[in-house]
Parts: C-alpha cells; sequence; structure tokens
C-alpha cells in the first residue's frame, strides 16, 4: 500500500468513526428529546414516529419491530437505541422516503385513460436509433423495471417469409419477432401484475400479418386480450386486466419494405442529431426551449424541428386486411384526416389512441392545451422522442403529462435527467407502471371547463427539505474515482420538476476533502401543482479544472414523499441504486 493510499484509508477510518459525532445539531437535539438518560426506548421510539416521521398510524409494535432489527449491532443498549443505534436506523433500508409497503394502492378500477402508464420507446433497441444492435434483452431489462407499454416495429425479413424487428430504414440488426413475443410472456408480470400493453409499429403485408395474428395468439393464449366486435366506449381499467396482454396498433398500412440508409442520409442524420450528453445528461427544457439556469453544468439538449416517426404518419391503407389480424387490436392508434382539431375530437361512442411526437406536441399546447386535456380524459395520447435524437435521448416528460398524456414514450436504454424524471414519477404506487392522473386532468366543469395548464395558479403547499449529510461513497466508488490524492469535494443539487411555475433547482455549499459531507442546509419550493412535482436530488463533486464528476441522483414524486427524517438512496445514471450510497433528509409540507 502507498503512503498516499494509506493516508486516505486512514483519514476516512478516522472521519467514519466520527460520523455519530459530526451529525447535525438538530439530530442530537431531537434524540435528546426523544430519550431518556441516553437512551431511546420503544415508547420513546413510538412517539418520535407518530410526531416527527409524521406517521401518525405507527404502532408500538412498529416502534419495537424497529428496535429489534438493530439488537444485532455490537452499539445496541439492552434497554433501547443510544444515539448511535438511532442514527442507524435513521439512515437504514428501513427508513425510506416512499412508504414501499403500500404497493400498489392508487384506484386501479377507472379506464386505462385515467392513468399515466410506464411507456418505452423503441423497446428493442440497445443502443443508438441508427446502428445499433435490436434484442429482446433490453425488452426484458424494461419488463423488469416496471415499464408496461413495450414498441415494436415489424417488418418483413429479407425474403419476406417471416417478421423482424428493427428500426426501419436504418442499419440495425434485425430480431426476430417470436423471440421478442416469448420473451415478454416469460417477464411480462415479473415486476408488476398490471397489464402490459404492445405496440405495433406494422410494415407488413396482408399475409405476414396473418403470420404475426397466429404467433401473437399461439404465444399468449389465454392471456391476450380481445376487445370483441364493437368499438369500445370507454378503456376497461387496470385492475380488470391483470396479468394480459394488450395490441395496441394504427390499422395497417401499405407495405414498406425495409432498406439500408445511404451514406448521405446517413450523414445528414448525424449532422442534426443532438450532442452526447454529458456525464449526467443535459438539463431538461420546459415548454418553449426554458431552462433553469444555475450552474456551469446547465446545458440543454439540441432543440432542432421535429422528423416524424417511421410509422407515425399517415399512410395509404392496403386494400386488404387480414381480418384476424385485425381482431388483435384492443387499443386502435391513427391520425384522423383533417388536421389536429380533427385529432383531438372526443367521439363518445369511441375512444382511441393518437400520437405525436415532442414537438407536435409542444406546437399543438401553444394553441391547443385545453383540448389536449379534453381529449386525454376519454382517449389514450402517446407522445414519442422526435426523428433527430438518434442518440437515444429523451425529452422532458412533465409536458406531456401536465396535459393528461398517458403514454410518454422514452428510450429506456438511454439515460439523462428526462430518464431520471420518468423513473421517478413511476416509482409511485409501488412501482407498478400505472400513476392514477391527478383529479383535475380528468374532470370538467359545470360547463366543461377543463384544466388549463398555461394558467397561472396559486401556490397551493410549500415543500422543505433540509439536506443534512451523506454517506457510503466510499464504499461504492474506487478511493481515487473523484481525487487521485485527497478525498471529494461533494455538493448537492436540489430542485424541483413539475409545471413551469415550480420547475427549478438550488444548490448547496461545496464541502471539501469528505468522504462523509455534512450540509444541513434548507430549502423550500413553493408549488402550485404538486400533484405532479417530482423532487429531483443529484450529487456532484466539484473539479475546479474539469467538468464535475456525477456522484450520484434520484427522483421521487412528491405527492407519496414521507414527512420526516429519510435515508435517500442514491442511483447511478442508468437509474441503478447504489449499494450504499445515501443522503440524510428531512421533509416537511408546509
Amino acid at each position: 500500500m502507498s503512503k498516499q493510499t494509506y493516508r486516505v484509508c486512514l483519514c476516512f477510518s478516522r472521519r467514519f468513526k466520527l460520523a455519530v459525532a459530526e451529525a447535525p445539531e438538530e439530530i442530537k437535539a431531537l434524540f435528546n428529546q426523544y430519550s431518556e438518560n441516553g437512551i431511546m426506548t420503544d415508547n420513546h421510539l413510538h412517539r418520535f414516529l407518530i410526531e416527527v416521521q409524521k406517521q401518525e398510524k405507527a404502532t408500538l409494535e412498529e416502534a419495537q419491530a424497529i428496535v429489534e432489527s438493530l439488537k444485532h449491532l455490537a452499539i445496541f443498549h439492552r434497554k433501547g437505541l443510544n444515539l448511535e443505534a438511532f442514527f442507524k436506523y435513521l439512515f437504514g433500508d428501513n427508513n425510506p422516503p416512499l412508504d414501499l409497503k403500500l404497493g400498489a394502492h392508487h384506484d386501479m378500477t377507472a379506464p386505462l385513460s385515467h392513468y399515466f402508464i410506464h411507456t418505452g420507446h423503441n423497446s428493442y433497441l440497445t443502443g443508438n436509433q441508427l446502428s445499433s444492435d435490436c434484442s429482446d434483452v433490453p425488452i426484458i431489462n424494461a419488463l423488469k423495471k416496471g415499464v408496461r407499454v413495450i414498441e415494436l416495429d415489424i417488418w418483413p425479413n429479407s425474403d419476406k417469409d417471416d417478421v423482424e424487428v428493427l428500426h426501419g430504414r436504418t442499419l440495425t440488426t434485425p430480431v426476430q419477432l417470436i423471440k421478442c413475443l416469448r420473451s415478454i410472456k416469460e417477464h411480462a408480470f415479473t415486476a408488476s401484475e398490471f397489464p402490459v400493453v404492445i405496440t405495433l409499429e406494422d410494415h407488413l403485408t396482408p399475409d405476414l400479418q396473418s403470420k404475426v395474428s397466429q404467433m401473437v395468439t399461439q404465444t399468449f393464449g389465454d392471456t391476450l386480450f380481445f376487445p370483441g366486435s364493437e368499438c369500445l366506449k370507454e378503456f376497461p381499467s387496470p385492475e380488470s386486466l391483470k396479468r394480459r396482454i394488450i395490441i395496441s396498433t394504427k390499422p395497417p398500412k401499405e407495405y414498406l419494405e425495409a432498406k439500408e440508409i445511404k451514406d448521405k442520409e446517413s450523414d445528414s442524420q448525424k449532422g442534426n442529431a443532438a450532442p452526447d450528453e454529458e456525464a449526467w445528461g443535459k438539463e431538461i427544457h420546459n415548454l418553449k426551449g426554458q431552462i433553469p439556469v444555475d450552474d456551469k453544468n446547465e446545458l440543454d439538449e439540441g432543440d432542432n424541428d421535429a422528423e416524424e416517426d417511421p410509422g407515425e404518419g399517415d399512410q395509404k391503407l392496403p386494400n386488404e386486411t387480414a381480418p384476424e389480424y385485425k381482431r388483435l387490436i384492443a387499443i386502435p392508434a391513427g391520425k384522423p384526416k383533417g388536421g389536429l382539431e380533427e385529432c383531438l375530437k372526443v367521439d363518445p361512442d369511441n375512444v382511441r389512441r393518437l400520437s405525436l411526437s415532442e414537438q407536435q406536441l409542444e406546437d399543438a399546447a401553444e394553441a391547443h392545451g385545453k383540448e389536449i386535456v379534453r381529449f386525454t380524459q376519454r382517449n389514450i395520447l402517446r407522445v414519442y422522442p422526435k426523428g433527430i435524437r438518434v442518440n437515444s435521448s429523451n425529452y422532458n416528460p412533465l409536458i406531456g403529462w401536465m396535459h393528461g398524456a398517458q403514454m410518454v414514450a422514452f428510450n429506456m436504454q438511454g439515460y439523462g435527467r428526462s430518464l431520471w424524471m420518468m423513473q421517478g414519477m413511476f416509482r409511485a404506487n409501488g412501482g407498478c407502471g400505472f400513476v392514477k392522473k391527478p383529479d383535475f386532468l380528468l374532470k370538467s366543469g359545470p360547463h366543461g371547463e377543463v384544466f388549463d395548464p398555461k394558467a397561472k395558479l396559486p401556490v397551493q403547499k410549500t415543500l422543505k427539505v433540509k439536506v443534512y449529510m451523506g454517506e457510503g461513497w466510499y464504499y461504492d466508488f474506487h478511493h481515487t474515482h473523484f481525487d487521485a490524492y485527497s478525498p471529494p469535494d461533494f455538493y448537492v443539487r436540489v430542485g424541483i420538476a413539475g409545471v413551469p411555475a415550480d420547475t427549478g433547482m438550488k444548490k448547496t455549499k461545496t464541502l471539501e476533502d469528505n468522504w462523509i459531507p455534512v450540509w444541513d442546509e434548507e430549502f423550500e419550493f413553493p408549488l402550485t401543482v404538486p400533484e405532479l412535482a417530482l423532487l429531483r436530488i443529484e450529487v456532484h463533486e466539484y473539479d475546479m479544472s474539469e467538468k464535475d464528476d456525477f456522484g450520484g441522483q434520484t427522483c421521487l414524486p412528491v405527492r407519496e414523499l414521507r414527512e420526516g427524517i429519510r435515508a435517500v438512496p442514491l442511483h447511478d445514471r442508468k437509474g441503478n441504486k447504489y449499494n450504499s450510497v445515501k443522503l440524510l433528509v428531512r421533509v416537511e409540507f408546509a
């Protein structure tokens, strides 16, 4: 071991032992308030859970269970918790910011149109949109993470006798459709028992449509949901569709033959592509490209004009359509002729799915925001990334959600702040992939009034977030990951992603040379639409000469945050939770 490594290890060892002594004064004061002679008994802890942690329904038995779970520690006192054991409880896995015991606790008996649904885009791609491999592996990974909508682009193979999945007119390598379907069957309900929707982008001839129909029915059998012969007047509920597979596509289009892109086409698209994202992703923007700027890392992703997603545009229908294939379509999709106003008309006797690119939605929201909200009360709106996102980046999902869009489709193989927000939204409701939309997006007034996303609204509540301290980097990162010769210099960015009036980020001071930083700083966030707000937390390590290093992130649904002092686990830039890295945070609503 080198002298430098020895000094770093010795520094950490000393500071780790001092972690409790360095605990914020407020934590020590609370322990003293809810203990006697330096010991917190079951009854003391029970009172702490009710009064500080705001767990009004907490029982004495729950407090006893917490004490019991800490008895194995050498620091444990036989009569109860001393300060060190209390601190261990606060930083422990049994004190998360969301109540994981609740599971899927939203009302799941409303129509599908009443829910935000965890939705993937080009779910079969392993990387970029132009030349990556197509595989069932990203589909499996998405399903394991609770994604409920899987998109497959289906094309004839080179012999035109079988069906493949690939991103058409690109250099992506195909995967067999049957392999994707079998993987969906095997993993559909691993993370959630609520339904999986397969959206098909169909580029097939009628004979191959018949083959797809046979594949689908034989693979899924009784789990496949058939809508019946008549048009749906209202979508079924997630509860009624548990463990069912649903097919959604537009009426089949004319046969489009897949072909490789030419060099000049490739060069053209690459020239318009957004630049590679930073180590932690670009900052997301609101409507009209506005972004909150508070430090050197605030850069926007390119905001070029949208390109129509291949297969999303209106095409001529073939003269013949395989009837057995048409019978599979439980959620019909398509764009009626006549422009946007015609697309957004609500048919009282029929429901459907409409797809818009992110740019089309932003443009439509400028003039037709309330009409979009009215449409999504009964129908399903799918939003997909614009075509120039060839590096599989994503966009601000809040623009879709604030207009009631149920299927905000994301490149799940990507990364960055937009994806963190998507993951944060669907940590709600037990991570089941369906989140009930707020009532204001579902109701109409006596004269047909609906929520106006542009309206200036009063503050409904204020979220107070106090960032006490953090730990765990020493275990999850190489000891020279941040700095070769000294401990890291951490700071925290805290903020809200929500409607434009609520969106913004703030930051703590930077603490130099400390593996266990204690910031002890509080921030307030007035919220006009707390139901759509997400709490964003990021940790970075300051680097004077280069780009700051990434140290972890999380995004949490504000409406499900537990008040009190909580241990907030941090995740890497792909959304995977670190083993040890956590922040100690206090959350209060005023």
